[in-house]
């Protein structure tokens, strides 16, 4: 099945949205860094703790995971900080 959307594993990092985790103090400097980028092509990468298993069987009427997806959960401090950067639709 041919999906509308594909990720291109060839894009780049280009810049932070918002703040790092240092900067939120979300992090104590180790690998435990969540992380919002935008993608040399637009697309928008996000690092977080994967929670797809712990949530799998709670997910709303609606919300689906593709095999290949991963439910990642972020601290919202994270993503209030990523506003300003976010352009409008």
């Amino acid at each position: 099945m041919e999906r509308h959307w594909e990720a291109d594993p060839s894009a780049l990092f280009a810049r932070r949205l918002g703040k790092s985790a240092q900067e939120l103090g979300n992090s104590d400097e180790r690998d435990q860094c969540p992380d919002i980028w935008q993608l040399d092509n637009g697309d928008i990468a996000v690092i977080g703790r994967d929670l797809t298993s712990a949530y799998h069987s709670r997910l709303p009427a609606g919300v689906t995971l593709a095999a290949d997806e991963r439910l990642v959960v972020i601290p919202g401090n994270m993503l209030s900080a990523a506003k300003a950067d976010i352009p409008d639709a």
